[in-house]
């Protein structure tokens, strides 16, 4: 299910067994599954960055982004209260930048994460170095929405449970190449995707830019949603008319800070929004915002409401479960009016800002990789309370790069088993899924392979199955 940016049909390859041991948290409180049939959106009020919990029908928990540093006290309180004790099914990072990954680290070590997925694009910063070192460490499964080589005209999607998809409209590396030369390439680049359930849709477009809009505009994809989680906070550029005129959302969310330093939203975004009719939601103003769909409707409620601004507003659904119009084909790319113009003035935070103790302006660069995962139906649904991980040693501090990041293709845990073919990968050898030489294969070593000719590649059949 998860790999780079190129959506097709596909739901995103193996959500891979084997997961490494989770921190499991300590909340006493049940899980808070939704009630039967819904689907909910928590806008968390982490201040100046992004993000979002989604949590489906069956209860299938994914994270979208972790806000700034001070965002993970945010998340330290509230994602114990929501999932009880249960660990995140999956975390979405859309990009590389300090407002929404700051506060990811608290989060997930609160809690414990399955999945991580980004979109593959370095970038230059310490903080992300930091996420990935943990992550590499202590996720079962970390991905790159990667498509699917066989059918790579087609959306990557992941199955959440009981109809929900959640659709990744972009990235699509490597057959189409990440955007460069572009205000923020980060942003440029980040992951956009369309959650659908029913007649319901959610439309998630991290922070990026108008060169991104333009480009997705090209391709055959209905956009057509009930709530936009609105790009890059409500800056300027991003949430250009062509692009809202095409998503017709009823709704709007913002997610930005008091009185920050951006002047985030500006009126031009928030004009641009109006024109479209949607109804605006601001966490700087609202608090948290909770939006709930039943597959009809969706009905949104701030956590503080203004005066003369209603607590609830429900909106009905606009869209089919359909995304794709057709193939999903590469575009072109010509630098937009804003890019030319803000080229080179925008640092690593995506703002006009470096990170502390860190240069401005350094670019990032394509970081994908060939390894495909299984393609998989859905998530699985939910699992039993995980066994308490012994805390790690406490180990001396020394210098280190982040370790290559290993995209396992092992699918042989549980609901998530669909694959026909396995190696190990310390031998150039691969069988059938049944046969007496794979069942010998440690679970460590052993990869998942949905086709044979993915598992032929630099491999040879085994003798003792010939598959």
């Amino acid at each position: 299910m998860f790999g780079p940016s190129r959506p097709f049909a596909v739901v995103l390859a193996a959500l891979l067994a084997a997961l490494l041991p989770l921190r499991a948290a300590t909340a006493s409180a049940a899980p808070r599954v939704p009630a039967r049939g819904q689907l909910t959106v928590h806008f968390f009020d982490v201040g100046q960055g992004d993000a979002a919990l989604i949590t489906s029908p069956n209860g299938k928990t994914v994270l979208v982004d972790g806000g700034p540093p001070e965002g993970g006290a945010v998340l330290e309180r509230r994602l114990p209260e929501l999932l009880g004790g249960r660990p995140l099914d999956l975390v979405v990072l859309s990009h590389p930048h300090l407002d929404h990954l700051g506060g990811l680290l608290k989060g997930m070590k609160a809690v414990g994460a399955k999945r991580f997925l980004d979109p593959g694009f370095d970038h230059p910063s310490k903080s992300y170095a930091e996420l990935l070192k943990w992550v590499g460490s202590n996720v079962g499964q970390v991905m790159n929405p990667l498509p699917n080589p066989e059918k790579p005209e087609e959306l990557v999607a992941i199955g959440l449970g009981e109809g929900v998809q959640l659709h990744i409209l972009w990235p699509r590396a490597p057959q189409d190449p990440f955007l460069k030369g572009t205000r923020s390439d980060p942003n440029s680049n980040s992951i956009v995707f369309k959650l659908t359930y029913g007649k319901t849709a959610f439309l998630f477009v991290g922070d990026a830019e108008p060169d991104t809009e333009e480009y997705l505009l090209q391709k055959n994809i209905d956009f057509t949603s009930t709530v936009l989680k609105v790009g890059h906070h409500g800056g300027r550029h991003s949430s250009t008319d062509p692009f809202l005129q095409r998503i017709k959302p009823k709704v709007a969310v913002i997610s930005c800070g008091v009185g920050n330093d951006y002047g985030h939203p500006t009126q031009a975004a928030m004009d641009r929004i109006a024109r479209v009719g949607a109804h605006l939601f601001r966490t700087d103003l609202d608090g948290e915002v909770v939006a709930v769909s039943d597959g009809t409707s969706v009905t949104v409620t701030s956590g503080r409401p203004q005066a003369g601004f209603p607590r609830g507003f429900k909106a009905a659904g606009v869209s089919g479960p359909q995304v794709a119009t057709g193939p999903i084909l590469p575009g072109s790319h010509k630098p937009s009016k804003s890019t030319v113009e803000d080229r080179g003035r925008y640092g690593q935070d995506g703002h006009g800002h470096a990170e502390p103790g860190e240069p401005a302006g350094k670019k990032g660069k394509d970081r994908w990789t060939r390894e495909v995962p299984a393609p998989v139906d859905e998530m699985a649904g939910p699992e039993p309370d995980p066994e308490p991980a012994p805390e790690p040693e406490a180990q001396p501090q020394q210098e280190e790069k982040p370790r290559r990041r290993e995209r396992t293709t092992d699918t042989s845990t549980g609901p998530l088993n669909g694959g026909t073919y396995v190696a190990s990968k310390s031998s150039k050898k691969f069988h059938k899924a049944d046969c007496k030489g794979a069942a010998d294969i440690k679970p460590s070593n052993k990869i998942t392979f949905a086709a044979r000719a993915e598992a032929a590649e630099g491999r040879t059949p085994a003798k003792d199955c010939n598959p």
